[in-house]
């Protein structure tokens, strides 16, 4: 069984001798928004699924891709206190110093806008792109997508060589791929290997995911890099590997560049990322090796008012085959609220097929602590006098119940970030593995706030 490397690659190489992945002083926190009209992202969608399997010369694939690669540098600080040390003289205010790691990113527009993997850039001081011409602009961060680890940058100029984003449902298990990006430092690489799986769910991430996985070798510093077809379109940025070894030793993974490219236009046009819900409850760890069994229909979504039905099992989102969840969520991450799909579901060994209009999220169930969490209506908020907060429902945890924590209690913080909307909550409990533990502050029933630790 292969182990989710700490390649989520992108600061990988850090100067300085301070490891391949770092902590980093917090500097973002929320994306910028971006007001007037949307930048069009080029695109090419070909009528030809796959290039033909003869065509195994890739030089103008490697041309396309190269200028459109960069490097990415991200400077950060971080601050260390010795608790020793100030056991005998006192409290001090630590030693700052400079932390450097880089990766790689995709220019997709012709003004200056770079798409690159989150944790390349997460919470950086300082972000630098160098150009395969060598030139090198400062960066600003658009806005960024810690769940599907996407981030948005942007340098200041014009005419720049963008990639043309293809059609990652189009991909083809078998299909020829090339990796471009900076491994080890070592920038403008490009390396080739073939379409190994689709929509591939890595066991350990605290998230499901529905990745591209190929046998291209990728590398410390390859993240946020492009996965590219034969014909040069961008399929993909890749974002981690599976090893043991923190090197590559088989087997990488990309975020589709439909999710990426629905992610980098979300942020510039609403500053964050529309989340579609189709309107059901499913359980991700039932496998029934012939699509998606719904387990319960939300009152008032999308499946409700299609005619969907407990029991059936959806195997077919548009044209898309769906085999597994991991297939299911990468449709949906590809979506937008009001946006209008066919979704085909087997129901008593008959194929239907239904026409259904996605949703806003604004509920989820967060499995790991036993509850769910629903957006404030206004009337609730003004009421208990809150500017932030979502109201905790169907409480399943017995250690909450028994601490007096009731269904209607307003979860305001998750490890001392406020919690604005559902979103934050699954961006916060994300990262429960750097910290080890999850501290919730919940206001309950007589207006106090009480604080909760779970390891």
């Amino acid at each position: 069984m292969y182990l989710l490397s700490a390649a989520f690659l992108g600061g990988a190489i850090s100067l300085g001798g301070f490891g391949l992945l770092f902590e980093k002083v917090e500097n973002f926190q929320h994306p910028q928004k971006i007001a007037g009209t949307v930048i069009p992202i080029p695109t090419h969608f070909t009528n030809s699924p796959t290039a033909a399997a003869e065509n195994t010369d890739f030089v103008l694939a490697a041309e396309r891709s190269l200028n459109a690669v960069v490097h990415v540098k991200n400077t950060s600080v971080r601050n260390t206190r010795d608790p020793f040390v100030e056991f005998f003289y006192g409290k001090s205010n630590g030693h700052s110093f400079e932390q450097v790691g880089t990766g790689s990113g995709v220019l997709i527009s012709a003004d200056g806008h770079i798409i690159t993997n989150h944790h390349v850039i997460d919470e950086a001081n300082e972000i630098e792109v160098t150009l395969n011409n060598r030139k090198v602009y400062k960066a600003t961060l658009v806005g960024a997508d810690p769940n599907n680890d996407i981030a948005l940058l942007k340098i200041e100029g014009v005419h720049f060589e963008p990639i043309l984003f293809g059609d990652s449902d189009r991909v083809k298990v078998g299909e020829w791929v090339l990796a471009v990006g900076n491994p080890y430092n070592l920038t403008s690489t490009v390396t080739a290997g073939i379409v190994s799986a689709k929509g591939r769910d890595l066991e350990g991430n605290t998230n499901i995911e529905s990745f591209i996985q190929t046998d291209a070798a990728v590398n410390p510093g390859n993240s946020g890099g492009a996965l590219v077809n034969a014909r040069g379109e961008l399929i993909g940025i890749n974002t981690a590997i599976s090893s043991k070894t923190g090197a590559f030793v088989g087997y990488s993974f990309a975020v589709p560049s439909n999710i990426a490219k629905k992610v980098v236009e979300d942020l510039m046009e609403y500053g964050n990322v529309q989340k579609a819900l189709i309107g059901i409850q499913y359980d991700p760890k039932e496998d029934n090796l012939e699509g998606v069994k719904i387990l319960a229909i939300t009152e008032g979504g999308g499946a409700e008012k299609a005619g969907l039905q407990v029991e059936d099992v959806i195997v077919k989102i548009n044209d898309v085959k769906i085999t597994k969840f991991s297939d299911l969520k990468g449709q949906l991450n590809a979506k937008r609220p009001g946006e209008t799909i066919v979704v085909s579901v087997l129901r008593d060994a008959r194929l239907l097929t239904k026409e259904l209009k996605l949703t806003k999220n604004n509920t989820i169930v967060v499995n790991s602590l036993g509850f769910s969490v629903e957006k404030m209506v206004f009337k609730e908020q003004h009421k208990k006098s809150l500017s932030h907060g979502v109201k905790i429902t169907n409480i399943q945890n017995e250690q909450l119940k028994s601490l007096g924590v009731k269904e209607g209690s307003v979860l305001l913080e998750i490890n001392g970030k406020e919690i604005n909307n559902v979103d934050d909550v699954e961006k916060e409990l994300s990262k429960k593995a750097r910290f080890g533990f999850v501290k919730l502050g919940i206001l309950n029933a007589d207006g106090e706030k009480e604080n909760y630790i779970f390891r």
